[in-house]
């Protein structure tokens, strides 16, 4: 089986979205990990200091088979946009779980699109976090 895992880049705020994401869903980080467990690398600059406490990688199972996972952007290793392109898209069982997700999830953020009764049959509203994700939450009624 394949499986998809987002993996979101922070801009210094890392562990502070995913300490949120974790009082939504609920679980524990299996893996935090900082970049001062890095090990010099040949050809790559060192690791300033106050870049080492920041996240190199965290995970956080949201569903079965599904973890959201993420890192600090160290910007002179890695000109990669934060979260630019992407969004989260979750499904659940019921309206009632789409209606605390989103409004815990959205909470200081701006939503795009409320929680509405769609044409195709599902429930589905759109927004963006207080980090700049973007989440989308569907259920089928």
């Amino acid at each position: 089986m394949i499986t998809i895992n987002p993996y979101l880049k922070f801009d210094g705020n890392c562990e502070e979205a995913f300490n949120f994401y974790k009082s939504v869903f609920g679980g524990e980080f299996p893996c935090v990990d900082r970049y001062e467990k890095m090990p010099p690398q040949e050809g790559c600059p060192e690791v300033a200091e106050d870049d080492k406490q920041k996240i190199m990688h965290i995970s956080l199972p949201i569903g079965k088979n599904t973890n959201i996972m993420g890192s600090d952007v160290l910007h002179k290793r890695d000109d990669t946009p934060i979260n630019s392109n992407v969004s989260l898209s979750i499904n659940v069982d019921s309206k009632a779980e789409a209606d605390r997700i989103f409004d815990e999830l959205s909470s200081g953020g701006q939503v795009l699109m409320p929680l509405a009764d769609t044409f195709w049959g599902g429930y589905f509203g759109m927004f963006t976090d207080k980090f700049n994700v973007k989440w989308m939450i569907h259920t089928e009624m």
